[in-house]
Parts: C-alpha cells; sequence; structure tokens
C-alpha cells in the first residue's frame, strides 16, 4: 500500500522540521565548551558497545559523519586523553577505539545534562504512549527505508536506555 503522496511530503516536512527544531533547542543546551555534540556522539556509541570498546568501521556506521571527519574526530579525543587507539588483531588495518576512565567520566557529567535536556523537550510535549507510538513509527520508517541498524530492537527505547546505563542511572 503506498500513501498519498501529498500527504507524504506533508508528514516528511514535519518530521524534518521537528528533528531540527528539537536539535537546535538540544544544541542551544548542550555543554559545548566541554565536547562538541558530534564528539558526544562518539564517546555515546563506544561507551555503549561491549567493553566500551569499538572498531573504527563500526563506528563510522554508527555516526552521522563521514569517515574523514570520524577519524579526525577521534584523533583529536584521542589527543585529549578522552580515546585510546590500538590496533585491530582480528584487522591488521583496523583499528580499535577505546573510552578511557577520563573518557567515561566527561561523557557521564554531559550525559546527565543531555539527557535532562532531551526529557524536557521531548518527553515535555508527548506524554508516554505518544512516545511510544512515535518510537514504533521511526522505528517502522528506519528499518522500512533499509538503515543497517534495522536489526536492534528499538533505537531510541535502546539508545535512551543504554545512555542512561552508561552512565550509571
Amino acid at each position: 500500500m503506498v500513501a498519498d503522496r501529498n500527504r507524504t511530503v506533508a508528514a516528511w516536512e514535519s518530521l524534518f522540521r521537528a528533528q531540527v527544531t528539537v536539535m537546535r533547542a538540544l544544541a542551544a543546551e548542550f555543554p559545548s565548551e566541554t565536547i562538541s555534540l558530534n564528539e558526544y556522539d562518539v564517546l555515546f556509541n563506544i561507551t555503549r558497545a561491549p567493553g566500551r570498546r569499538l572498531r573504527l568501521k563500526d563506528l563510522n556506521r554508527a555516526v552521522l559523519l563521514t569517515q574523514p571527519s570520524v577519524s579526525r574526530l577521534v584523533d583529536r579525543l584521542a589527543s585529549r586523553g578522552l580515546l585510546e587507539k590500538t590496533d585491530d588483531p582480528a584487522d591488521g588495518r583496523g583499528t580499535i577505539v577505546a573510552i578511557t576512565a577520563e573518557g567515561f567520566q566527561l561523557f557521564r557529567e554531559v550525559a546527565f545534562h543531555h539527557i535532562d535536556a532531551i526529557s524536557r523537550h521531548v518527553g515535555g510535549a508527548l506524554d508516554d504512549e505518544e512516545l511510544a507510538q512515535l518510537t514504533v513509527l521511526c522505528d517502522r520508517l528506519r528499518v522500512r527505508v533499509g538503515d543497517e541498524k534495522s536489526d536492534e530492537k528499538s533505537t531510541a527505547q535502546a539508545g535512551a536506555r543504554e545512555e542512561r546505563r552508561a552512565v550509571g542511572e
């Protein structure tokens, strides 16, 4: 079944504008003097990986940046002592990226603030039932469009749960 084109475009426009509006609100409150949102995203993805370590090529798939940008960002975080890079023993050309104790502490501090902002801006606008519906709809859209993470349960729920776990809540 194919939805009406006008309704589809209107829904897309609404989703896109809502995402931009929420991201602007979150960015305005994000402690960017500490780390950038992109740096936070890298730390978040590494923190939720088993052993808080991730192959660089898997990190590239997880974040919304180009491969060269991720590599430069990882190098900057490593130079600040927030990440460690080691050779991947399973892939001679690969790199493993792990978060350091200092990186994890910084991530936790920023995550508490970021979770609070997400809760206020998203949770303050939608009730529990609406949040559940939004999660289902976004997951369905992501899976049907073919995101590589389609085998994950619910990115929004799992991500939030992992973020809370990662910061020790």
